[in-house]
């Protein structure tokens, strides 16, 4: 039987040290992302309207595809402006990158427009190329999603900044590997998406700190 001082030093001493125990093992087991893809191709060699090269690399990049006819999948756009770009557009190297065909360029400046008039735009780049060169960026995803001809895809990628295709690999609703998150219903980005994103911010900013506790 524990006496009445026992209880009282636990309290004060024991039970403080425990916890702290466990919150270093927190710490040091924080979860992560998954990568669930290596080193996917960059978009250095995509068009943008003012000739400035986007880069993938020492970005946390969220990757879509949204094909030839903007109009009819402005939605995606609007989803993932609302949920995504707004909450983390302020983290230091986070970008939006829409993959777009050639001659989009019209429809690619109305979306930026009307985007804009309630969103800091500065973020979000749309990248331009050849029906070749959408079908290999796509292609170096290694998912089990199919393009369609026209260089679209519902599903928004979340690339880290060493150009690793991050997702989940114990996912509910696939039974198996997440790649990417269906854009064209706002449910799987604020139920799944938002907290992945959250995560990898996390993982970043961990890092961060740690490395400037060591230098």
């Amino acid at each position: 039987m524990f006496t009445k001082n026992f209880w009282i030093l636990f309290g004060l001493f024991i039970l403080p040290l425990v916890l702290y125990v466990l919150l270093l093992t927190g710490t040091n087991n924080f979860a992560k992302l998954p990568v669930v893809t290596e080193t996917i191709k960059d978009v250095t060699a995509f068009k943008t309207k003012d000739s400035v090269t986007i880069y993938l690399k020492g970005k946390i990049t969220i990757l879509c595809f949204l094909g030839d006819d903007l109009q009819s999948v402005k939605n995606n756009a609007l989803n993932l402006n609302q949920k995504i770009y707004k909450h983390f557009y302020k983290f230091k190297d986070f970008q939006f990158v829409v993959v777009l065909p050639e001659g989009t360029q019209e429809q690619a400046l109305k979306l930026n427009k009307e985007l804009g008039v309630i969103t800091d735009m500065q973020k979000w780049n749309f990248v331009f190329g050849n029906h070749q060169d959408i079908i290999e960026l796509f292609s170096s995803l290694k998912t089990s999603y199919q393009l369609a001809p026209n260089g679209y895809s519902p599903y928004t990628f979340i690339i880290d900044k060493e150009m690793h295709l991050r997702g989940r690999t114990d996912d509910e609703s696939t039974s198996g590997i997440l790649y990417g998150h269906n854009a064209e219903t706002v449910a799987p980005i604020h139920n799944e998406m938002v907290d992945d994103v959250k995560v990898l911010i996390a993982e970043y900013r961990l890092a961060l700190k740690k490395n400037n506790r060591e230098i």
